[in-house]
Order: C-alpha cells, then sequence, then structure tokens
C-alpha cells in the first residue's frame, strides 16, 4: 500500500515564483470526496489521471494513495460527472535542499489562496522551511482540496 507523507503550508509571498523550475496548470473534480475515501479526477497539462486518497491519520501527515494515468478524454469524460464545484490552479515546483516543495496557486473561486505541500519519507524527516512559507495547516481539512471544492476560500 503506498502513503503519501506530506506536511502544508500558507505562502506569505510570491517570491517563490523565482525559485520555481517548473509550473503546469491543474483542473480537477472529485467524484467522492468524503474523507474515508476520494476520488480524484486531474488534467495536469496534457495528461489524465485518477487518483483515490484514503482518510488522513491523527495528525494530518499520512494517508493512503493510489494514482493511475488516464487518456485526457478519459478525465475530461469523468469531469462532467464529478461532484459540484471544480479546483482550478498553477502548481510550481521549487527545490528546497533535499526536498521539492509543490507550490499551488488557486483561482476561481478560490483565489487568492496559495499554499505549498513538501513529500516525506517519514513522518518525523526534517527539512529546510523557505523564507515564503507561512503558518502550518497540516491536517486542517478546510485546506484539502476536495473541501475547497466544495467550501472555497473567497467565501470563509
Amino acid at each position: 500500500m503506498a502513503v503519501e507523507i506530506e506536511r502544508k503550508f500558507l505562502v506569505k509571498s510570491e517570491c517563490f515564483k523565482k525559485f520555481a523550475y517548473k509550473k503546469v496548470r491543474i483542473i480537477q473534480g472529485y467524484l467522492s470526496s468524503v474523507p474515508e475515501r476520494t476520488v480524484r479526477v486531474r488534467i495536469r497539462d496534457e495528461k489524465g489521471f485518477l487518483t483515490i486518497k484514503g482518510i488522513s491519520c491523527e495528525s494530518g501527515l499520512s494517508r493512503y494513495e493510489w494514482e493511475k494515468e488516464i487518456s485526457v478524454n478519459e478525465a475530461k469524460e469523468l469531469l462532467s460527472i464529478c461532484q459540484p464545484g471544480v479546483i482550478d490552479k498553477t502548481r510550481y515546483l521549487v527545490a528546497q535542499d533535499k526536498h521539492t516543495y509543490e507550490v499551488d496557486e488557486f483561482y476561481g473561486e478560490n483565489i487568492g489562496l496559495t499554499v505549498a505541500e513538501v513529500e516525506l519519507t517519514a513522518e518525523d524527516e526534517t527539512f529546510t522551511t523557505p523564507e515564503w512559507l507561512a503558518e502550518e495547516v497540516t491536517g486542517d481539512v478546510k485546506y484539502y482540496n476536495s473541501m475547497l471544492m466544495s467550501n472555497p476560500f473567497t467565501k470563509w
């Protein structure tokens, strides 16, 4: 079973963009957004993906994750039957020492929100926090993409 371990932070400035080595546009929707199992459909640039995630552990740091690449046409078909609400964002990849931060700048009803995630190999792994990070929101469900679709940032 694949386990995803990550920490999530708010981002306080756009200076991360000058360190980004790649950026991709992401459109995604959810076939299921219940915490026990989210089923996500995503188009990332010109590729489609279907992802299933299990419920997070108590700390919010880790959870089961399974992902499979599908065709863009299949992803578009699945997006048409997803729950209401779409996540639209640009993801920037920023190298920081031996880690890569995935920084998501949201659009649409989540405009104004920018979060960064860093994947780890263990829950107690140390990592460097760049100056552009703000407060940690790991485990705060309102920042989960599946929640942002039904309770967008602009409505908080």
